[in-house]
């Protein structure tokens, strides 16, 4: 298996020769291997060893199986200890799930205090199968049927090739000890059921089982990469990049054939699910919306407008930010400077001029509400906010990103649209305030 393993690593993975590596060592089988293969090939590698205090002694046990490996072959090693039942706990997620959150928190944590461009996992064939039938069972895209990926960004790995009956071989035959995990022999993981019941009674009727699913994979993925292609050129001919996010144009959608297919695949990548609500979108009054997790899609005109979620964008009138006379800057929740000038700059959407000494500090920095009314810089009367966005054209999300600066209840700045009138610089001015928003 040595010289299959150097090969395949020279013709998958030739950029590793000459970095530095973290290897996910849990003391198991599989790991175990790839450590010694990895050594015996020449690498230079580091080991990163988790403890998740599920199994009382036989975690500290596995922990320091690893310790003695990394001494037996002159490795440094890094073990972490975690608390992941609290973890699970504290976030709402399975014990499986908060265990591999806190695994690749801490490697990617580690590589970069390492300076370690690459982590490498010991994933294998099985593996692999496994991960093709539970995505299967649960209803999947072509992407879930793909199995694990080999490169994944920054994680590698290198024994996806390779079925556990090779990695086990290799380890009989070079006389190598590793930990067996007895939570891998409970049925009570969807995994280990197909691990220890399913899947080998498929083999005793189809012996070239992992082959044929090998096969399988290639085509599968050889698929994936055509529409892929496919998708980046509806993406390039159907979006907009702007400030506000992505917009999709719903009449060159709707020119398009297999569109819910279409849709799924444009915008599965934002943790959307909900097909029905998105495709009913294209038809839908301006204002209407479905959310995901993470992105809000919203039906403007004639328009989708994509956004990802964040605290700079979500609308609350609950706080206001308060802003001293002697401050010069702010950081957060925008970036903005405030600068005694001598004299009249450059004015634009990002910078204004105003009359210093016509302000009330603490200035206010706030979200706008509904009631909000302000003097448009280079108009006569009032206005309401709400209908000066309106004429702006702008969107339900633009409107939500939209901060105010004002000068005790009185609007200084629409911030990034418009100044007020009545703290303009005129000739009977003494000192100008120049803002900027950054």
């Amino acid at each position: 298996m040595l010289s299959k393993f150097q090969s395949h690593l020279d013709a998958r993975f030739s950029f590793l020769k000459n970095e530095k590596l973290l290897v996910a060592c849990s003391g198991g089988l599989d790991s175990v291997v790839l450590t010694h293969l990895l050594v015996k090939c020449g690498y230079d590698v580091t080991l990163a060893h988790c403890n998740f205090s599920l199994r009382g002694n036989e975690s500290d046990t596995d922990s320091q199986f690893v310790i003695q490996l990394s001494k037996k072959l002159k490795l440094p090693v890094f073990t972490e200890i975690f608390e992941t039942e609290q973890f699970a706990d504290e976030h709402g997620l399975s014990i499986q799930m908060a265990a591999r959150t806190l695994r690749y928190q801490w490697f990617e944590e580690l590589s970069g205090q390492l300076k370690i461009k690459y982590i490498l996992t010991g994933h294998h064939l099985d593996d692999d199968l496994e991960t093709f039938l539970i995505n299967f069972s649960r209803g999947t895209g072509l992407k879930g049927l793909t199995g694990i990926p080999e490169y994944n960004q920054k994680i590698i790995r290198p024994l996806l090739a390779f079925s556990r009956s090779e990695i086990l071989a290799f380890a009989e035959r070079h006389n190598l000890n590793w930990r067996e995990d007895s939570s891998n022999f409970s049925n009570k993981y969807v995994r280990n059921a197909l691990r220890l019941d399913v899947i080998p009674k498929w083999k005793d009727t189809t012996p070239d089982l992992l082959q044929s699913y090998k096969t399988t994979r290639e085509y599968l993925k050889n698929s994936e990469l055509l529409i892929e292609d496919y998708i980046a050129l509806i993406f390039s001919y159907v979006v907009e990049e702007t400030e506000e996010g992505y917009k999709f144009s719903v009449s060159k959608l709707e020119k398009l054939p297999n569109l819910k297919a279409l849709l799924y695949e444009l915008l599965v990548p934002f943790g959307f699910t909900a097909w029905d609500d998105i495709y009913q979108l294209l038809s839908a009054q301006s204002g209407k919306q479905v959310v995901s997790k993470t992105h809000i899609l919203l039906k403007n005109r004639d328009y989708l407008i994509l956004q990802s979620i964040s605290s700079d964008n979500s609308h609350t009138d609950s706080q206001d930010i308060q802003i001293s006379r002697d401050t010069q800057s702010i950081e957060k929740p925008v970036k903005v400077s405030f600068e005694r000038v001598k004299e009249l700059g450059d004015v634009s959407k990002e910078t204004i001029f105003v009359d210093y000494d016509l302000l009330k500090f603490p200035l206010k920095l706030r979200r706008w509400r509904e009631a909000d009314v302000f003097h448009p810089f280079g108009m006569t009367g009032k206005k309401k906010i709400s209908k000066f966005f309106k004429d702006e054209k702008l969107s339900l999300l633009a409107k939500k990103k939209i901060w105010l600066l004002l000068s005790g209840d009185e609007v200084v700045w629409v911030m990034g649209l418009r100044a007020d009138n009545r703290f303009k610089v005129t000739s009977k001015t003494n000192t100008i305030l120049k803002i900027q928003l950054q």
